[in-house]
């Protein structure tokens, strides 16, 4: 009898041990966290402007909303990858579209010349909405990007969206590209009167997205955009031992180096700050030598820190003493994709991006996050 007692016993235990670990796996799986990283960020970064419209909101901040079209092209770049898993409707994609075909540029001496392109920044100015003229190159690439992952998750839809996908990569071919240094320019101001013509932001080096457009199009200038920019970027690359490479830099056809301190935007200009903390993310999938011996440099130098911090000088000096999500967020999902490449250690130590709930006051930090789980963790 009290075997029979003990036995049962034993076996109730077991039962809720294992009961127990299949909740705690079910909350840490993959799956879950994907789930979740989409549904916080959309029901918190998502404003619907009409029935129809709807936009990323990227000032952190509800009752001040700023639209940018970097942001609008992550949150069609994401909704696309929700899309694959059931959790977004071709309609969810379709009012973010929407905003972005009604905040389009033009160009021309007068702005009169209509483009696919987006523009930049869309803003609250004495109690109406503002869009401020010219695009960013960074914005137009994941529209384009997320268009074409849409033709693919919802086939009944995949000739209008491939349709807007041909005019928008012809478009930023046709005026935010520099044929003299085979790169993308920052965006449509960058003219060839403009002394930025010769500006490159590193995080644009998106070797996948130029095959894809390549793929689609069979514009050869997507094979010179994608071997230019990869060859800018191993050369800022070597130029420091640490691998590291500025957020902007200047090209010629030949030769490249890191912007000085104020060129664009800030004091980091010239630093590993953020607009190069995507670069990982952005070289992640590409089986391409030169991304690959460029991502590899600087995540061993990563893999070797007892924490990555928000931000390096180019010589490996740290900006300051803190962990960013936004930083950790594209080392995580290069490394996820990544595996057995010498810094394995990064998947482990960056996953901390995940051990609390999305940032709701931090829309480049979420942002990132999202696209590292609904990537990284396949």
């Amino acid at each position: 009898m009290r075997l029979s007692k003990f036995t049962w016993s034993l076996t109730a235990l077991i039962a809720i041990i294992y009961t127990a670990t299949l909740i705690v796996t079910q909350i840490e799986s993959p799956y879950h966290i994907q789930a979740e990283s989409y549904r916080r960020w959309r029901e918190t970064y998502i404003i619907k402007q009409s029935a129809n419209r709807a936009f990323v909101n990227t000032s952190n901040n509800r009752a001040k909303p700023v639209a940018l079209s970097e942001g609008q092209g992550y949150g069609l770049y994401i909704t696309a990858a929700a899309g694959q898993h059931g959790w977004a409707k071709s309609r969810d994609f379709d009012q973010l579209l929407s905003y972005y075909l009604a905040h389009r540029d033009y160009v021309g001496n007068h702005h009169q010349t209509p483009t696919y392109l987006m523009q930049w920044r869309q803003y609250q100015k004495n109690g109406h909405w503002a869009s401020d003229i010219n695009s960013a190159t960074d914005g137009d690439l994941f529209i384009a990007m997320a268009l074409h992952q849409a033709a693919r998750v919802w086939p009944k839809r995949a000739g209008y969206y491939r349709n807007l996908e041909r005019h928008l990569t012809n478009d930023i071919l046709a005026y935010e590209y520099n044929p003299h240094t085979r790169s993308l320019t920052v965006g449509d101001w960058a003219t060839s009167k403009s002394k930025y013509y010769r500006l490159m932001r590193t995080s644009d080096v998106a070797p996948t997205f130029f095959d894809t457009f390549y793929q689609s199009s069979h514009d050869q200038r997507w094979r010179i955009v994608k071997d230019g920019m990869l060859d800018h970027l191993v050369d800022l690359s070597a130029q420091h031992r640490t691998g590291l490479v500025p957020d902007f830099a200047w090209v010629t056809a030949d030769s490249t180096k890191p912007v000085k301190p104020w060129t664009v935007a800030s004091k980091n200009d010239g630093n590993y700050f953020v607009n190069a903390c995507r670069v990982p993310m952005m070289l992640a999938n590409s089986k391409d030598p030169r991304a690959q011996k460029t991502l590899t440099r600087m995540m061993k130098l990563f893999s070797q820190r007892s924490y990555v911090t928000a931000g390096y000088t180019l010589t490996g000096k740290k900006l300051n003493h803190h962990q960013s999500a936004s930083f950790s967020a594209p080392i995580f999902l290069a490394a996820s994709r990544n595996r057995n490449h010498g810094y394995d250690n990064l998947f482990s130590s960056q996953k901390f991006i995940f051990s609390k709930p999305l940032p709701k006051d931090n829309y480049y930090d979420a942002t990132l996050t999202t696209i590292a789980a609904m990537e990284g963790m396949n």
